[in-house]
């Protein structure tokens, strides 16, 4: 799959052709612990391990203002998206969007069926590690038309296991076919309030040392359920 995204000043091409979502990446370990348990509360039962590397169609990968579902269950997360490519890697934003009911069954089922909306603009990953971890990562959610934009996450990448560690774990940067690319969804932080779903979803992700922002916001259109 054919995606542009902004670098710097000009447009860069990528053939999608692998992509992983990272799960159960938090650090600290009484954070992932609050993390399970907020959707323990919604009935999603708890990991084999942690982290775990769950595999989504890349199609589902989209840069589109909105997406479509099925029923109310659903929400996102603002997770970092790394992009390998030809040996060299790119990071960016993504929303690692989730069917909470389904997610109650499978948790890989839940993120395959959704669609995972990423930001246009990506960074070269060279030019931010040296303090990727102060990287600020911030979500707002609209949860009914007309409604003001709440907080709803908020952290820095020092919150998920370092980037390196879930890059070597999940073999990113040996995923794709020759000549193509592979991406990485994260992790994510806590939710304030709980995890609930939103008629719109907002993220960023600010470095503060370099002084620059990647935004993407997006809307949920829920498709009815049909039995």
């Amino acid at each position: 799959m054919q995606m542009k995204f902004t670098l710097s000043d000009h447009e860069i091409n990528f053939e999608i052709a692998h992509c992983t979502v990272a799960g159960w990446t938090g650090r600290d370990a009484a954070a992932i612990q609050h993390h399970i348990d907020e959707l323990a509360a919604i009935g999603v039962k708890p990991p084999s391990s942690v982290p775990l590397y769950y595999r989504t169609a890349s199609g589902m990968v989209t840069q589109q203002a909105s997406i479509e579902v099925v029923g109310t269950g659903t929400s996102g997360e603002i997770e970092p998206l790394l992009i390998a490519d030809k040996g060299v890697l790119y990071i960016g934003l993504a929303s690692d969007h989730t069917d909470r009911e389904l997610e109650a069954h499978s948790v890989a089922l839940s993120k395959q069926i959704c669609e995972k909306p990423v930001a246009r603009e990506v960074w070269r990953f060279d030019d931010v590690k040296e303090h990727v971890e102060q990287i600020e990562m911030r979500s707002w959610i609209q949860e009914k038309d007309g409604d003001e934009w709440v907080a709803y996450q908020e952290g820095t990448v020092a919150a998920i296991r370092p980037l390196i560690d879930l890059i070597t774990g999940s073999g990113l940067m040996h995923a794709a076919d020759a000549g193509k690319a592979s991406v990485m969804l994260c992790g994510t932080l806590g939710a304030k309030g709980g995890v609930r779903p939103a008629k719109r979803f907002k993220m960023a992700l600010h470095d503060p040392v370099l002084d620059r922002t990647i935004e993407h916001a997006y809307e949920i259109k829920v498709l009815p359920e049909i039995a």
